[in-house]
């Protein structure tokens, strides 16, 4: 089966370009670091880092039962269920 490659570029500031120098695969280290931000987009604003109107409607919702909490183990935010706590 032949895949269908496509040609992507764009333009680096000379710093980026600089800290790039020493990577012997610069095309395959960009695809791995795309492909590792895409797993990891925020499930809420898609990656955009801002609420849409709709999307910030809907959160307002879900927070009215759920918080913001720092992880005791991780100590990364993760959001609490509040109606878990009255269970």
């Amino acid at each position: 089966m032949n895949q269908k490659h496509e040609v992507i570029t764009f333009k680096v500031e000379e710093s980026l370009l600089r800290m790039m120098q020493g990577i012997s695969n610069r095309s395959e280290f960009i695809r791995l670091a795309i492909l590792s931000a895409l797993n990891n987009v925020c499930p809420l604003c898609g990656g955009t880092g801002a609420l849409t109107p709709g999307r910030k409607e809907h959160w307002s919702k879900f927070s009215r039962d759920h918080k913001m909490r720092k992880c005791g183990e991780c100590h990364d935010m993760t959001i609490v269920c509040q109606k878990d706590k009255a269970a």
